[in-house]
């Protein structure tokens, strides 16, 4: 997969999940958008978690102490 944005896989994601949940195309349509959906998923997490990485890096190093600061971003569940 060519490098995309947090938001452009995060676009395309949504438009694979509205064409899947239309639920008119071919079995192996569906499956090579799921399988594309799937590998955009991983790739928004990874990101993410690289985000989270950086913003509890920012918050140790703007406290003086040398306690980590853990990230504590909203969970949507």
């Amino acid at each position: 997969m060519s490098e995309k944005s947090f938001e452009q896989s995060l676009e395309r994601l949504k438009e694979i999940v509205s064409k899947l949940e239309e639920g008119e195309m071919a079995l192996e349509d569906s499956l090579e958008l799921f399988e594309e959906g799937m590998k955009l998923s991983r790739h928004c997490s990874n990101r993410l978690e690289a985000a989270e990485q950086r913003i509890e890096v920012l918050l140790k190093s703007s406290d003086d102490s040398d306690e980590e600061v853990p990230y504590e971003g909203t969970q949507s569940e």
